[in-house]
């Protein structure tokens, strides 16, 4: 497996960073190569993503979402094996720190050539910082959901 951490500052509060998170069907918007994601239920979503000309569809399981601090998810079915967590650290009272946290197991030759090159680190780090310009642009996040996920 491979792993990759970035993390950016966003000049909006806490709950306004998590909550725009939470809104998983906005993530193309901000997410290079991810074309939909559709929320099933509490717990799961379903990708459609196009990595290195490659297509991939496959579903997700959030297993710990606290909110406010993180939300961990895994890959329970389809073409991808991946595990990660997002988590939100205040700084004041209108700055957040977003970390991201994924394990992934590159598929393929494509794949593995653009995790050797790094090219999952810099797609990662512009997706943070296109999440950093999108709410930063709206100063409100599209929803929310503050439920909590406990693992297990």
């Amino acid at each position: 497996m491979s792993m990759v951490q970035e993390s950016v500052e966003v000049d909006v509060p806490l709950h306004t960073a998590y909550n725009q998170w939470t809104q998983f069907e906005d993530f193309p918007r901000f997410m290079e190569g991810v074309e939909e994601v559709t929320q099933i239920d509490e717990r799961h979503n379903r990708w459609k993503t196009s990595v290195a000309g490659v297509t991939r569809e496959f579903e997700t399981e959030i297993v710990d979402q606290l909110p406010d601090e993180k939300i961990a998810w895994r890959t329970v079915g389809g073409e991808v094996q991946q595990m990660g967590v997002v988590t939100f650290e205040r700084l004041d009272d209108q700055h957040t720190t977003v970390r991201l946290a994924m394990d992934f197991e590159p598929e393929g030759i494509a794949e593995k050539a653009a995790d050797v090159m790094g090219m999952v680190d810099r797609r990662v780090k512009g997706d943070l910082r296109r999440f950093k310009s999108f709410i930063e642009d709206q100063g409100t996040a599209s929803g929310g959901w503050r439920g909590r996920i406990t693992p297990g």
